[in-house]
């Protein structure tokens, strides 16, 4: 059975699964208008996506505007994520540079996920995760696929990677050309939780065709799923409020 993750008060890989809403702003001002309007969701986590952010290569800006986020969302458990433009991001930067903006993070005390792309250098991955921990950051090894939906071996073998690096919550989300690959997704899912799994795991199928394995998590296996405030972050998010009643209608019924 899969162990859990507690990060502040939440506890990851038990019970319905927790929602994560990301904010986007591209400047530290928006950050804040957007930290303000979530908290009425009361969100489970809170995604800070950086590669919107204008003044994301300049570190010092960076660690302004997390202690802005910070004093906004208190408790709320924060994740920073630098998305890539080769994995559905809106930036490219180098890889120094990326290495040295989540290094920074992890050692602000003022964030507790990372986000790692799987797809860089093995190494550098492995330094990541080492920095993050040494700070007691847990660390999601993600892999975000927006041209297919890899057969279940694969996916299963991205997410079992992820694991043996050192990830803390190892993810993995999909793009679908038919509802087959949503079927795809899922039984890949359901496989990794039950014969590899030692730490909970974050699976989707994006777009329309892919919004039920956000819904059932709880059933295929996976911990975390995530919902839109204003703006989606990833093509078929479901808005908060509606997720969390399908979630918790599904939780009764199981």
């Amino acid at each position: 059975m899969s162990r859990t993750v507690t990060v502040k008060n939440v506890i990851i890989g038990e019970g319905i699964p927790k929602i994560c809403v990301p904010i986007m702003g591209t400047t530290t001002a928006e950050l804040k208008q957007e930290a303000e309007a979530l908290k009425s969701l009361a969100p489970d986590l809170v995604e800070w996506r950086t590669d919107f952010f204008e003044q994301v290569e300049d570190i010092e800006e960076v660690r302004v505007a997390l202690k802005e986020i910070r004093s906004v969302i208190q408790d709320l458990p924060l994740i920073f994520t630098f998305r890539s433009a080769k994995e559905g991001g809106q930036k490219t930067i180098n890889a120094d540079q990326y290495i040295a903006l989540n290094r920074a993070a992890a050692e602000s005390g003022l964030i507790d996920i990372i986000d790692v792309e799987l797809f860089n250098d093995e190494a550098d991955v492995q330094a990541l995760i080492a920095a993050a921990h040494a700070r007691d950051v847990f660390v999601i090894v993600s892999n975000h696929d927006f041209y297919g939906t890899p057969a279940k071996e694969e996916i299963v073998a991205r997410l079992r990677k992820a694991q043996e690096l050192g990830g803390d919550l190892p993810k993995i989300a999909v793009m679908p050309t038919h509802a087959g690959d949503v079927l795809t997704l899922l039984e890949a899912t359901y496989i990794m939780k039950e014969q590899y799994a030692d730490r909970p795991i974050i699976t989707m199928s994006m777009a329309g065709e892919g919004i039920i394995s956000r819904l059932a998590g709880e059933v295929f296996g996976s911990a975390v799923t995530f919902g839109a405030a204003h703006k989606v972050s990833a093509p078929g998010q479901v808005p908060v409020m509606e997720m969390r009643d399908i979630l918790s209608l599904l939780h009764r019924n199981l």
